[in-house]
């Protein structure tokens, strides 16, 4: 069999967002929603319902998904980390969660007491978009709350690469940024979302060096991996081979449709080890670091 034709079991999508009521309308959100609608074609797609992920989890033959309290403005951490958390109540066996923090503006205690809520309410991990919020990955502002996240174990998956809002500079969020953290926190499971475009090289490097960096793809169209001259192609090698175990399929759920992501994937003619280690085993591993998850 081929990567493209052999059965993966109980694909994971490591990311998703999370169908809420407690996200506002994209008018609420000024320039930093309308520039990611135009930018991805979303639309209303912000809004999708909880059984339209549902649904979309089901056409892809995916059975579980890591729900992720992320935002792009203003302070929605505590209503987020709460709709998470029910959901992942309602559905156990189906969605984890990762929480999050207020980063506008920084409180740093504040945002320790809500790492330590976002642990006592179950949640896997905690999503956190600096440069959104004018702070660059490897700011000393951010160091407490990585501090805080390990000593809780809780990963800590972090906006990487290009983004659609023009506020910020997306040098701010450069994998060599990324890998001074890792330096520093040996101990923590960082997660680059987005894997890095346009640094895809510079991400590469730091992964060959920290075995505690994962990459995730969310948000992503798969297919550009192989197509020459879209800059992924280091990423396509170097994923098929050494940097098989620390690479997470995602698809910011509701920005890129499972079905089409997983489709792509597929296409790709990655070794069959790889793809179930993408879509399944590596996941899991960092989900069960902290507690078995039963997969429907």
């Amino acid at each position: 069999m081929t990567g493209s034709d052999t059965p993966i079991a109980a694909v994971i999508d490591f990311r998703v967002r999370v169908p809420s009521a407690a996200r506002p309308p994209i008018a609420a959100g000024g320039e930093v929603y309308t520039q990611y609608e135009a930018g991805l074609d979303i639309g209303q797609g912000w809004h999708k319902d909880h059984d339209g992920l549902m649904a979309g989890m089901g056409a892809a033959g995916g059975a579980h998904a890591v729900l992720h309290a992320e935002y792009e403005h203003g302070d929605l951490a505590d209503a987020l980390n709460e709709e998470v958390a029910g959901q992942v109540a309602q559905h156990p066996n189906r969605f984890s969660g990762f929480g999050t923090v207020t980063l506008e503006p920084i409180r740093l205690m504040a945002a320790v007491r809500q790492l330590e809520r976002v642990a006592a309410m179950g949640l896997r991990g905690v999503n956190v978009q600096p440069s959104f919020f004018g702070h660059d990955i490897d700011s000393r502002q951010m160091y407490p709350i990585y501090a805080k996240a390990t000593e809780l174990g809780l990963p800590i998956a972090i906006h990487t690469g290009v983004n659609y809002s023009r506020r910020h500079p997306i040098d701010a969020e450069r994998p060599v940024r990324l890998d001074q953290v890792a330096c520093d926190f040996p101990e923590a499971t960082l997660i680059a979302c987005h894997a890095a475009w346009p640094w895809v090289p510079e991400l590469v490097a730091v992964a060959r060096r920290h075995p505690n960096v994962l990459i995730d793809f969310g948000g992503l169209a798969p297919k550009y991996l192989g197509v020459p001259g879209s800059g992924w192609e280091v990423m396509l090698r170097f994923m098929d081979r050494v940097l098989r175990h620390q690479v997470l399929f995602a698809t910011d759920w509701p920005v890129f449709p499972q079905h089409r992501a997983l489709d792509e994937w597929r296409g790709l003619g990655l070794r069959p080890q790889t793809m179930q280690a993408l879509m399944a085993d590596n996941a899991r591993r960092v989900l069960s670091s902290q507690r078995e998850v039963v997969l429907a």
